[in-house]
């Protein structure tokens, strides 16, 4: 059975279904030309998204299709259309088309002046006007429902109608009828209208001339207006919601006028011109046939269910027949929305922190109207979306509210309770379609709130030897903020933002102004469990490693008084601890050194590192302390026996997963203050956000079961709107998070310009690609569970590397080139970028996520450019990176870097090179985006050029155009990783990893 669509840009696209063969379906029927002779020499090589009937009701497949643009589309709607091989869908098209043609054949056609590609075109079209309107309702209503769930409504009919109308007139229009076309020189308009051409002298005025012309034929007829009218009573005085019938008043406007109504008495043509427009409208919109009519009138009598679904289904439907829907002046649609009042003391009269107790209360409001408990009542007891508050109709989903209003029955009291509990609350509200809209605090949660916007400005510490910018200095006092209010956080800048240097800030103004966290010594003293539980976390964590919080209180802090530890002056502050990759610890030793050298910075690391009293001892001497996350694991109880005023993890993506040892051992270390620092909360899963606050801000986002089932899913999986809003209310106190790319965040960086460069496959990439695929589609048939997974994953790995070069999949140690030629296509279109790169004199950087491929091109483009070219990898030792590092930024260092994205990707600054290269995809914006951010950063004085390459028509070009579809989720801080892929059908996967007929260059 042969199928059609009409896609707007592309004209009539022919399909087949999956299950049936065309050219035997055609022949069998003896279909005449042109469509006999188009399915006959039809490829089928393009691919189109339709829906389908099946078991479960409609589905989406992708198929087979073969398009045809409207010159070609034309002459074959026009014929007859057997109904034994060409389906509804095509012959519905195929009678909108001969509808075309009776309206050229009337003369109801007009030329018009188009602009495509850089020139003027004539074309025919049709007039327009109220029939035609009233005509297209008609085929609307009439569409079959394949077109119609594929989403492909007024609109596309509007399209196929402008598009044929002029290709249809051709067929019809011979030259010599148009009067002036026998002339030896017809005007320059006639002669592109007929021939085709483009209109060398067309131009916007001649262009509006047309459409004034065009619109003046049809400006005399008065066209349909229906008025909804409020009824009179007022149903806040009883339940007479239901019951009032509400005025559909039938009005004729002509231009330039007000609506007037029709009525029954008045002048018989206007009657009977608003009783064919009404026609138009029921057959547009049908549920209008069966309301009641005013017994003095034309008028339609609405109930209010009725009411509802004319606003929101019936508008639509009238609207493309050209009838407008005026609605009552006072008519607001809203949503429910859930609000919270929180009262909390000033910071300096009472405890603060986590365990801070506050008092709070829920509140539902509809639109900005706060609702009170008696109109909460009334309005889920009328049982309607439609009401009437406060002497306005509101349209508010009715299951929604009485789902908020249930799940608020008994929260609208008062409650005391902790910031725990409050947050957890929070989290808690699940009710579909009612976010959480608005917290309002007052006191140190007000403060908290608002910590991110508009904390206490803190002056740039004496000791500081760097000039803080605008929105560092923001961030000293967010953090200052935070310390002071006992409450941990993630600062989330990105990549270059200078993390570093206000973590560093914070440290010398603590210690100019001897100001100590304010903790509870309750809390202060608990180092030994958390939220009074001996039994061991969800996430498998032993008792008593998720800490809120604090080294013990010295004997003098105990004598200040029960309440709060003390804040006196010139008291010791105790040491900071600072978690880093191994590759930055240099950095940040140096960063220490020149912007706060009146630190004292103890690096704990290497085999000769201080164990037992002579570490204790070192601690005690030192305000900052450097580890890695390898030694955090392993001297876990040597750093647990410290008396620690803050624990500072950088690059904390490391604690993504909560489950690890180093995870376990951050959580484990007693500390007053939490900080995370990352560019990237979250690279692939919501769960990563979760174990970062967890040891930032531990019980903020409950057991990760709970987790997993009112975020992670909901979010992921579902697009919830309501989840993610809940998410952010939660955490946003506790995380501040600037892009670079804002404006009002850093004004003189340079743009960042990022472009995806296709190269093709040679014959043998090809060749090894479909072998890869062919043997994967083999395992997939009999395959479940986890070798089902472990076999898509492996082919993609497998097929990465052989669209990065055939040595590289076969690790045979042959040659990148042969017989002086390049076995990759990508690796040439490589080249020919540096070249042009070292041209210009400039710099660039080159990321792989496979160590084999750098160290195979490595030797190859040092050769080919006569310059040693460093790789940086895993195996690189801290020395030999923070070498290649500070030799790259020289002036007269190497002109390129090859970089592993995993141990390259974070924590450098690579400012010299202006180019970023990424020759294999990590499928991962935020991974991606971390390693472009070595460049993009502040100290960059260049525009920044980011290429991502793939190969053209295989399964890198596929995920990519994929993934930017995805990027939304980036921006929730969601992140795509590969495991997703494994999810599809193995139909999809064939697809997805299929070698295209693009793929393999000339």
């Amino acid at each position: 059975m042969l199928h059609g669509l009409w896609t707007p840009g592309s004209g009539l696209v022919l399909w087949q279904h999956p299950e049936s063969d065309v050219v035997a379906a055609i022949d069998a029927v003896a279909v005449p030309d042109p469509l006999g002779a188009v399915v006959q020499a039809a490829r089928f090589r393009h691919r189109a998204q339709v829906v389908v009937a099946g078991p479960d009701g409609p589905r989406t497949l992708e198929v087979k299709a073969h398009a045809l643009a409207p010159q070609a589309a034309a002459p074959v709607l026009l014929q007859p259309l057997p109904p034994g091989a060409v389906a509804a869908d095509l012959r519905f098209l195929g009678h909108a088309a001969r509808g075309v043609e009776r309206w050229v054949r009337a003369g109801r056609i007009v030329p018009e002046l188009r602009r495509d590609d850089g020139d003027w075109w004539v074309r025919w079209r049709l007039v327009g006007g109220q029939r035609q309107r009233a005509w297209l309702a008609e085929l609307a209503a009439a569409m079959p429902p394949a077109l119609r769930a594929a989403g492909r409504g007024a609109a596309v009919l509007e399209d196929l109608v402008t598009e044929l109308a002029d290709p249809i007139a051709h067929l019809w229009i011979d030259a010599r009828s148009v009067g002036v076309g026998r002339a030896a020189d017809p005007h320059p308009l006639i002669g592109a209208l007929i021939s085709g051409a483009a209109l060398d002298s067309g131009s916007h005025r001649v262009a509006s001339a047309l459409q004034e012309w065009r619109t003046s034929l049809t400006s005399g007829e008065p066209e349909l207006v229906l008025r909804l009218i409020e009824p009179d009573d007022d149903p806040e005085q009883g339940a007479e919601t239901l019951a009032a019938l509400w005025r559909l008043q039938v009005c004729l406007r002509s231009e330039g006028e007000a609506p007037q109504p029709v009525p029954l008495q008045g002048d018989p043509a206007q009657l009977r011109l608003a009783g064919e427009r009404v026609t138009a409208a029921i057959a547009a919109y049908p549920m209008l046939q069966r309301l009641p009519r005013d017994p003095g009138g034309i008028d339609f009598l609405l109930p209010t269910e009725v009411v509802l679904d004319l606003v929101a289904h019936g508008a639509n439907e009238l609207r493309s027949a050209g009838v407008h829907l005026l609605l009552p002046r006072a008519w607001q649609i809203v949503a429910p929305s859930m609000r919270m009042q929180v009262q909390s003391p000033a910071a300096t009269e009472s405890t603060v922190g986590m365990d801070g107790l506050v008092s709070y209360r829920w509140e539902l409001a509809l639109g900005d109207v706060v609702l009170t408990p008696a109109e909460m009542s009334r309005l889920v007891q009328s049982k309607s979306d439609l009401v009437r508050l406060r002497g306005e109709w509101v349209q508010a989903d009715h299951r929604a509210l009485a789902a908020a209003a249930q799940y608020l029955d008994g929260r609208t009291d008062e409650t005391i309770g902790s910031l725990t509990q409050l947050l957890a609350e929070i989290a808690a509200s699940e009710v579909r379609q009612v976010p959480i809209e608005d917290v309002t605090a007052t006191g140190w949660v007000a403060e908290l709130l608002a910590a991110d916007r508009d904390a206490a400005q803190v002056d740039p510490p004496a000791g500081l030897k760097a000039e803080l910018r605008p929105y560092q200095l923001r961030g000293l006092s967010w953090l200052a903020t935070m310390n002071r209010l006992g409450c941990g956080g993630i600062l989330a800048d990105d990549m270059g933002l200078g993390k570093t240097v206000q973590v560093l800030a914070l440290l010398v103004h603590e210690r100019e102004t001897a100001t100590v966290n304010p903790v509870p010594l309750a809390a202060a003293q608990d180092v030994t469990g958390a939220a009074g539980s001996d039994q061991p976390d969800a996430d498998g964590s032993p008792a008593g490693s998720r800490l809120d919080a604090t080294a013990p209180a010295s004997d003098s802090d105990q004598a200040e008084g029960p309440g709060v530890a003390s804040n006196a002056a010139n008291r010791h502050i105790g040491p900071t601890l600072l978690v880093a990759p191994m590759s930055v610890v240099g950095n940040w030793q140096r960063e220490a050194e020149r912007f706060a050298p009146g630190l004292r910075v103890m690096v704990h690391h290497g085999a000769g590192r201080r164990s037992g009293a002579d570490f204790d001892a070192a601690v005690a001497d030192s305000d900052l302390v450097i580890t890695t996350y390898a030694l955090l694991a392993r001297d876990i109880e040597e750093l647990k026996r410290q008396h620690w005023q803050r624990v500072v993890l950088d690059e904390a993506q490391h604690i993504k997963n909560s489950a690890t040892r180093q995870s376990r051992a951050a959580r484990a270390v007693p500390a007053r203050h939490r900080l995370a620092l990352t560019g990237t909360p979250v690279e692939n899963r919501l769960e990563e956000l979760r174990s970062i606050l967890d040891f930032a801000a531990p019980s903020l986002l409950g057991k990760a079961s709970q987790f997993h089932a009112r975020f992670a899913v909901p979010i992921e999986r579902e697009r919830d709107a309501n989840a993610l809003t809940r998410l952010r209310t939660v955490t946003s106190p506790f995380v501040l998070r600037r892009v670079k790319t804002d404006p009002a965040v850093i004004s003189d960086l340079p743009d960042k310009i990022e472009m995806t460069v296709r190269a093709n496959l040679t014959v043998e990439q090809a060749a090894l690609y479909q072998a890869v695929v062919d043997d994967m589609l083999a395992k997939l048939k009999d395959a479940e569970g986890m070798s089902r997974k472990g076999a898509v994953l492996g082919a993609l790995t497998r097929l990465k590397q052989v669209c990065n070069h055939p040595a590289h999949y076969l690790g045979d140690g042959s040659g990148v080139l042969r017989r002086g030629q390049h076995r990759s296509g990508k690796l040439g279109l490589v080249e020919d970028v540096l070249e042009s790169v070292l041209a210009d004199g400039e710099k660039a950087l080159l990321f792989t996520q496979f160590r084999e491929f750098g160290e195979l091109i490595a030797p190859y483009l040092t050769e080919r450019f006569g310059v040693p070219i460093p790789f940086l990898h895993g195996g690189v030792s801290k020395k030999g990176r923070d070498a290649m590092v500070e030799r790259f930024q020289e002036s007269g260092g190497p002109p390129l870097m090859l970089l592993s994205l995993k141990a390259g990707g974070t924590g450098l600054n690579l400012t010299a090179a202006n180019h970023v290269v990424h020759l294999d995809r990590w499928w991962n914006p935020a991974v991606e985006n971390q390693a472009t951010d070595r460049a993009f950063r502040i100290g960059q004085r260049r525009d920044v050029q980011v290429r991502k390459l793939v190969c053209v028509d295989t399964i890198e070009e596929r995920i990519d155009d994929m993934i930017s579809g995805k990027q939304e989720l980036a921006d929730m801080t969601v992140g795509t990783g590969e495991n997703w892929i494994t999810e599809l059908s193995t139909e999809e996967i064939g697809t997805l990893f299929a070698l295209g007929a693009e793929a393999v260059g000339e």
